[in-house]
């Protein structure tokens, strides 16, 4: 048995994991290279591994920078099977096909423009390939990815679906071995979505890293920090009579952005003000996280019984159409806009931030992780003018960072997670995560007593 580390080593995007058991191949996560659009391309255009070579994939949630490699693996023959939740397929047919249409149009973009002779990664038919390669697995249910081989996910808390993964491997002649991967591992306390479960013992562990270093400062009450900061937000924006303007992934951040704007309002904390959804895909990635209410948490739970709906209401727009879209900068007064994607390199956010970057009322909220290189960390560190759709804008909104609000565990979180591993972990294998992240936590896994963790360079292997 080998482990190699193929993504997200020393880096947090592109997870990608490769376990073979008896000449067989099988992938924790394939996903995609996310950052600067050109350097974005070019990573994922490298992407090396050949679906014929792969047996199985166990993908622990549907991220892009989790799944957006999948469909790659198609036209290069992959003809296994990738084992996910129920929740995770039904987003990742969304995420992918969103995906692969954002790809169609860049492509007729740097065609037209730049009369570049380029192909998208992968198309809608590539898509539809690997969504038949998918069978899904309720959390806590064994299954068999291959021979010698049973897995189970186990709820990971990140977005609906999430999972982190636990295997069991049975060589003919060997130790038992269990290997335990994180995925992207949540936090308790938040709304929506229930608690991680415990990590399942194992003598190998692969940990995401991405907070490693750094703790989110809201003490025992994350709820009510992350509420403080947003109501200040809104306030400001309201105050000075611009739009608050908030980068923010389609799925889990925006619902949870929903969920706390709600209850601010009715606990009058806030003003009524009309909050616009600009994104389809929010509004797809709602509707399915309300298919899986089974899976969120007992709260959620209480409210729906109730016919209370946590995310929407009379003054929250979903947005469909382009022109929609257009027509929210041209209105007057405050309002607040939630808006994809995340780091500002794509989506409708872009659009949003060139008219009212330069705006002094205007306030720009970030609620998660901007990578580096990346249009919002730029904004986020301070550099003035940007360059954004062609145009030199100098910065002149506020600007606000709310940590707080990722849904990924903190140094703290994960130390925590991992500790009731530490007497049967034989080796600890820290991924996701930036260097000084990565780094930050192989030495306080070191300092709890873990055997020898380490932070594996890309393609570095680990034999067994």
């Amino acid at each position: 048995m080998q482990v190699r580390f193929l993504g997200a080593a020393r880096e947090v995007t592109g997870s990608c994991h490769e376990v073979t058991v008896e000449g067989r191949r099988l992938l924790l996560d394939c996903g995609m290279w996310q950052g600067a659009r050109d350097e974005a391309r070019e990573k994922n255009r490298a992407f090396a591994l050949r679906g014929k070579n792969i047996h199985a994939i166990l993908l622990s949630h549907a991220h892009i920078d989790h799944s957006g490699n999948l469909p790659q693996l198609v036209d290069s023959g992959f003809r296994g099977t990738v084992w996910c939740t129920p929740a995770t397929r039904d987003l990742a047919r969304v995420l992918l096909l969103d995906s692969a249409s954002i790809a169609a149009r860049d492509v007729a973009y740097l065609k037209k423009r730049e009369r570049r002779a380029v192909e998208p990664l992968f198309t809608e038919s590539d898509v539809e390939r690997i969504l038949a390669a998918m069978k899904v697995v309720p959390y806590g249910t064994w299954f068999e990815p291959a021979p010698h081989v049973r897995a189970r996910f186990e709820d990971a808390g990140h977005i609906i679906g999430s999972a982190s993964v636990h295997m069991e491997i049975d060589e003919p002649g060997r130790e038992r071995k269990r290997l335990t991967f994180t995925g992207d591992f949540g936090r308790r306390g938040l709304p929506l979505l229930r608690d991680p479960a415990p990590l399942p013992p194992a003598e190998i562990v692969l940990t995401e890293s991405t907070y490693g270093g750094r703790c989110h400062d809201d003490g025992v009450d994350p709820c009510g920090a992350m509420k403080t900061a947003l109501a200040e937000a809104v306030r400001s924006a309201e105050q000075s009579g611009g739009k608050l303007i908030i980068p923010a992934f389609s799925v889990g951040r925006t619902q949870t952005l929903l969920y706390f704007l709600n209850e601010l309002a009715d606990e009058g904390r806030i003003p009524r003000l009309h909050v616009f959804v600009d994104s389809p895909l929010s509004t797809e990635a709602t509707v399915i996280m309300r298919r899986h209410a089974d899976i969120l948490d007992a709260e959620t739970h209480a409210k729906l019984a109730r016919a209370a709906d946590p995310l929407l209401n009379d003054r929250v727009h979903l947005v469909e159409s382009v022109e929609q879209s257009k027509r929210i900068n041209d209105m007057p007064g405050t309002a607040i806009i939630i808006a994809p994607s995340g780091m500002c390199e794509f989506g409708r956010v872009v659009h949003h931030l060139k008219h009212h970057l330069h705006d002094p009322r205007a306030v720009v909220a970030f609620v998660g992780y901007q990578g580096v290189h990346t249009l919002g960390r730029r904004i986020l560190e301070g550099v003035t003018p940007v360059r954004l759709l062609g145009t030199s804008i100098d910065v002149r909104a506020r600007v606000v960072k709310m940590n707080g609000f990722s849904a990924h565990a903190d140094r703290r979180e994960l130390l925590e997670a991992l500790d009731p591993l530490k007497g049967v972990a034989e080796h600890v294998c820290v991924v996701h995560g930036e260097p000084d992240q990565a780094d930050a936590l192989v030495a306080g896994l070191r300092e709890a007593g873990f055997r020898s963790p380490v932070a594996p360079e890309p393609n570095d292997v680990i034999e067994l």
